[in-house]
């Protein structure tokens, strides 16, 4: 799978290991930055992180940064992304199933390495269900997005 990679200072290191675990285990990985642990705001690579997955350059986004919850307030306001923070497998896996969520955040300042990758792994290995109940509300989350209320 191709995927698009991103974190603030906050989230270099863990970003580090699961670019590298991800190209072992065979994806494309673009990795957007930072390339440091210097200062850098999330919202910027949430953005970036964004914009591989709508313009279809990545099929799926992670962005990791000190507790998840700045980079996934900032990627779902760009139209097109569904991000969930998920510290676990069931929240990530489920979240691809019944919500399409095509972007992943990750608090790195609550998750460690080993867990990160298995949740990385659910929501990589998960794809929209498609049942009736979970398209019409996922076609009334597509409207409130497109109406802007």
């Amino acid at each position: 799978m191709k995927l698009a990679v991103g974190s603030d200072h906050a989230g270099f290191a863990l970003k580090k290991e699961l670019v590298e675990w991800l190209t072992s285990q065979g994806h494309m990985v673009v990795d957007v930055g930072t390339h440091s642990t210097d200062a850098a705001d999330y919202p910027d690579f949430a953005q970036k992180v964004s914009h591989e997955v709508i313009e279809h350059r990545a099929e799926r986004g992670i962005i990791v940064c000190g507790s998840g919850v700045g980079a996934c307030v900032a990627a779902n306001k760009i139209k097109g992304i569904r991000a969930g923070m998920c510290h676990d497998t069931f929240s990530a896996r489920q979240g691809v199933d019944d919500d399409d969520m095509n972007t992943l955040c990750l608090g790195a300042r609550i998750i460690g390495g080993e867990l990160a990758r298995e949740v990385v792994k659910a929501f990589l290995n998960a794809k929209f269900s498609g049942l009736e109940r979970h398209q019409r509300r996922l076609n009334k989350v597509l409207a409130i997005e497109a109406a802007g209320k």
